[in-house]
């Protein structure tokens, strides 16, 4: 089950409510609660697959790594999807999403 997300009411509730609304109770509270079409360990590879396509690794592409890891993603599972990807989005993207991966993953090696 999802939880309850208040991170954009939290970072940006005052200065953009609406987006903090539709980050919270859309984004995380009814797309990341669908798990009966897509479970949170898909989603979690599909989101972190998406950021890195974008060249998005930055906090918020840790987070979904942790999100991941946490959906029981591996440290395996995770390196075959990186490295997959890389053909598609880019190799330079790929090195810099395997740098966060394995601090997110260092308790495994």
């Amino acid at each position: 089950m999802a939880v309850k997300q208040t991170a954009g009411r939290d970072a940006l509730g005052e200065f953009a409510p609406k987006f903090a609304e539709l980050n919270d109770d859309v984004l995380f509270g009814e797309v990341w609660s669908r798990e009966d079409k897509l479970s949170l360990r898909d989603r979690s590879i599909v989101t972190v697959t998406a950021l890195m396509a974008q060249g998005l690794v930055d906090s918020s592409f840790q987070y979904h790594l942790m999100s991941a890891k946490k959906n029981g993603v591996t440290k395996e599972e995770m390196a075959e999807i990186l490295t997959h990807a890389a053909f598609y989005a880019g190799w330079p993207k790929a090195w810099a999403a395997f740098r966060l991966a394995k601090e997110v993953w260092k308790d495994e090696e």
